[in-house]
């Protein structure tokens, strides 16, 4: 696994606890930063920063795009992977959008459902199809 595949896992367990917990997103990142066990490197601080600046742009698009589907209905990892996907799609220039879309469903496969990794697939798709008119 990459050093950045491994920061994007760290970024959504952060993402995951602080949801958990109840705190605001990415709550638990200053903690986990101090903790330092395992080490929090840049590129995870940057994710989670990521997400939470734009957190309502971000779940805005996965509520109006996910068909028959609500965010609290969403599995909580698929929630925070989809977060992770969509602000490295929409939001990151520095990250191809087929790596955004690829790690996403590479996280989902590794840790949620069965049917997780098609439904981020399908959902970042259709959001790299909109992408050049969504004005993000």
């Amino acid at each position: 696994m990459s050093a950045r595949s491994k920061a994007r896992k760290r970024a959504l367990d952060v993402l995951y606890e602080s949801e958990v917990r109840g705190l605001p997103v990415g709550g638990t990142l200053a903690d986990r930063v101090a903790d330092n066990d395992p080490p929090v490197n840049e590129f995870t601080v940057a994710l989670v920063e990521g997400v939470a600046e734009h957190i309502a742009a971000i779940d805005d698009l996965l509520s109006t795009h996910s068909v028959g589907w609500t965010l609290d209905r969403m599995p909580a990892v698929d929630r925070n992977v989809l977060r992770i996907g969509v602000y490295e799609l929409l939001f990151d220039e520095q990250v191809p959008d087929v790596v955004a879309v690829s790690e996403a469903v590479a996280l989902a496969r590794d840790l949620s459902t069965d049917e997780s990794p098609a439904f981020v697939n399908g959902l970042l798709a259709r959001l790299l199809q909109l992408k050049p008119t969504l004005g993000v």
